[in-house]
């Protein structure tokens, strides 16, 4: 009397969640993808994990898209904070790394490297060192020729000494023809 038929069990791979477990070679996929970020590809980090090369293309495609995979995407992403955490730059770190090198080179009589160390430090402090630019729009490779002697004929003219027998001698030479114009006119 009872027409329902027994739920078979699923075909194929069993479905994942977030919280499924990774088996050894998603691990090392994990490891070489992020350890080695944009050094290889995910075809290569996939091949090194131990996917056969044949489909190791298919294999990273399915590992990091989050509806195929989502706990392998998960673990992908707790490696990388982790990395962060462990070797990101940190204010507080990247001064004290500036003065063990520092130290370091002090130690060993390397002077320049110890100034270079004391002198960076001063840079991520903020206030001690400043560094000022003077950005120009508008560059000589982008002048014609005619424009470039132009502008060099203006410096030229700009930075030129005036002569004081110049100035004199023009101004003789301007009262002469007036006063000729005067006679002329009578």
């Amino acid at each position: 009397m009872n027409n329902l038929k027994p739920l078979k069990k699923g075909r194929g791979r069993p479905k994942v969640d977030i919280q499924s477990k990774l088996t050894r070679k998603q691990e090392l996929f994990v490891k070489e993808l992020v350890s080695n970020d944009g050094m290889i590809t995910m075809r290569e980090a996939a091949i090194n994990a131990g996917f056969p090369a044949s489909s190791a293309h298919t294999r990273a495609y399915e590992m990091t898209n989050p509806e195929i995979c989502p706990h392998v995407v998960k673990a992908i992403q707790l490696y990388r904070d982790e990395l962060d955490e462990k070797y990101g730059v940190h204010y507080k770190r990247h001064l004290k790394d500036l003065q063990v090198i520092r130290d370091r080179a002090l130690e060993n009589g390397a002077y320049s490297a110890a100034v270079q160390a004391e002198y960076r430090r001063g840079q991520a402090q903020g206030n001690i060192y400043i560094n000022k630019s003077e950005i120009r729009h508008g560059t000589i490779d982008s002048m014609s020729k005619d424009e470039v002697l132009k502008a060099l004929k203006e410096i030229k003219d700009s930075y030129e000494p005036r002569h004081a027998e110049t100035v004199i001698e023009h101004e003789d030479k301007t009262s002469t023809k007036k006063g000729k114009r005067l006679l002329s006119g009578t």
